[in-house]
C-alpha cells in the first residue's frame, strides 16, 4: 500500500510545482500592461485555472491516456510503481527548480523529458520513439512557432480594427518630483531627487501604459477593452487548467487508489496552492521582462494563446501553455519593436535545457527507486 501513497504524494507535488510555475502566465498581460495589480491578477488566475481543471474531467480525457505512457514504454512499466514515481518526481524537481530562478518552463516538456529518461533506463532502445516524437514533441515544438506568427500578424490587424472603431491611444502626463538612481548598495538601490522643483514628464511607453480613449457603442472605450482583456486572460488560464490537469493526473491514476474525479479535484487544489504561494518571480519575468506592452497588445496575445490551447485540448494535443503564451508575447515584441532579446534568449535556453534536465533527474530517481 506504500507505493500508491508515494505516487499520489508525488503527483500532488508536481501539481504544486506546476501551479507555481504556470498559474500566473495566463494573466501576466493584465499585470504587465498595468491593467490591474499583481494580487487581483493572481486571484483571477486561480479562479479561472480551477474552473479549467474541473472542466478537464469532461473534455480532455484523451490527454490522460497519452501521458500514461502508452506507446512510449511497454505496458508492464505503465503500472510499475518505481517507474511512475520516477517520472513524476523528475518532472516536479525540474519545474520547481525553474520556478525558484524565475524561469517560465513547460511542465508538459518536463513530463516528456522525464518519460524519456526513466523509459530509456528501463527499456533502452525499446522506447517508443515514434510515439514520443509524433504524439508529444512535435506539438510542443510547433505550438510556440504558430503562436509567434499569429501574434505578430494579429496585432497589426487588431490595431487597424481599433482605429476603425474610432478609439485612440492617450498620452501619459506625470507630474511630481523625479527620482534618479545614484548608486547600488547591498540593501538595494538608493535614489535622490534630481531637482527640488516639480517636473512634468510626457511619455507614451516607458512611464505609463498607453490607454485607449474614446467611446465604443456609447461606452467608455478603455472600460470596454479592459473588460475584454480580463475575459481573454481568464480564457488563457481556463485553457491552461483544461490542458495541464489531465497530464498531471495521468501517471498517478495508474496505481492510485483514487478515481478520476478525486484525482482531478486534488490536482486542481494543489495547482491553486502552488500558484498562490510561488508566482511572484514568474509574474515579473513573463509580465514585465519579455516586452513592454499596452492593453491592446496584451489582449491580442491572450486571444492567440487561449485559441491555440483550447483547440489543442479538445483534440488531445499536448501543447505547452508556457510555450504558447510566451510565444505570443515574443510575437507582440516583434510587432511593436520592443522585444527584449536577452530575456527571450534566456527563456529559450531554459526550454532547451528542460528536456535533458528532466530526463537526467528522472533517470536518477528511477535508478534509485528500483534498487530500494
Amino acid at each position: 500500500m506504500l507505493w500508491p501513497v508515494v505516487i499520489v504524494a508525488a503527483t500532488l507535488f508536481v501539481a504544486y510545482a506546476n501551479g507555481a510555475n504556470d498559474n500566473f502566465k495566463g494573466v501576466a498581460t493584465l499585470f504587465g500592461s498595468g491593467t490591474t495589480d499583481y494580487r487581483k491578477s493572481l486571484g483571477w488566475a486561480t479562479i479561472t485555472t480551477f474552473a479549467g481543471s474541473v472542466t478537464a474531467f469532461f473534455l480532455a480525457t484523451e490527454l490522460i491516456s497519452l501521458f500514461q505512457g502508452k506507446g512510449v514504454v511497454p505496458g508492464l512499466f505503465i503500472r510499475s510503481e518505481s517507474f511512475l514515481a520516477a517520472v513524476i518526481l523528475g518532472a516536479a524537481l525540474t519545474v520547481i527548480l525553474a520556478t525558484k530562478i524565475g524561469m517560465p518552463i513547460s511542465t508538459t516538456h518536463g513530463l516528456t523529458g522525464a518519460l524519456f529518461g526513466s523509459g530509456f533506463v528501463a527499456v533502452g532502445t525499446q522506447l517508443g520513439f515514434q510515439t514520443l516524437v509524433n504524439g508529444i514533441l512535435l506539438p510542443l515544438l510547433a505550438s510556440p512557432v504558430i503562436s509567434v506568427a499569429l501574434a505578430a500578424i494579429g496585432y497589426p490587424l487588431l490595431s487597424r480594427a481599433i482605429a476603425f472603431a474610432g478609439l485612440t491611444k492617450g498620452t501619459c502626463i506625470c507630474v511630481g518630483k523625479e527620482m534618479v538612481p545614484v548608486m547600488t548598495t547591498p540593501d538595494g538601490i538608493m535614489f535622490t531627487e534630481s531637482t527640488p522643483s516639480l517636473r512634468v514628464i510626457v511619455d507614451r511607453e516607458s512611464v505609463c501604459a498607453q490607454r485607449l480613449s474614446g467611446t465604443l457603442f456609447g461606452v467608455n472605450g478603455r472600460s470596454v477593452f479592459d473588460a475584454f482583456h480580463f475575459i481573454s486572460a481568464g480564457a488563457v488560464s481556463f485553457a491552461r487548467g483544461l490542458n495541464d490537469t489531465p497530464k498531471l493526473v495521468a501517471l498517478g491514476l495508474a496505481v492510485s487508489v483514487l478515481d478520476v474525479a478525486w484525482s482531478i479535484a486534488l490536482v486542481a487544489i494543489f495547482m491553486a496552492i502552488g500558484g498562490l504561494i510561488h508566482s511572484k518571480k514568474i509574474a515579473e519575468t513573463v509580465g514585465q521582462r519579455i516586452t513592454a506592452m499596452d492593453p491592446d497588445q496584451a489582449f491580442c496575445g491572450n486571444l492567440v494563446t487561449s485559441f491555440l490551447v483550447i483547440f489543442a485540448s479538445k483534440w488531445g494535443m499536448p501543447v505547452s501553455t508556457t510555450h504558447v503564451s510566451c510565444g505570443a508575447l515574443f510575437g507582440i515584441g516583434v510587432a511593436n519593436g520592443q522585444a527584449r532579446w536577452s530575456v527571450i534568449r534566456t527563456i529559450l535556453l531554459a526550454w532547451v535545457l528542460t528536456l535533458p534536465v528532466a530526463a537526467v533527474l528522472s533517470a536518477g530517481c528511477y535508478y534509485l527507486l528500483k534498487n530500494i
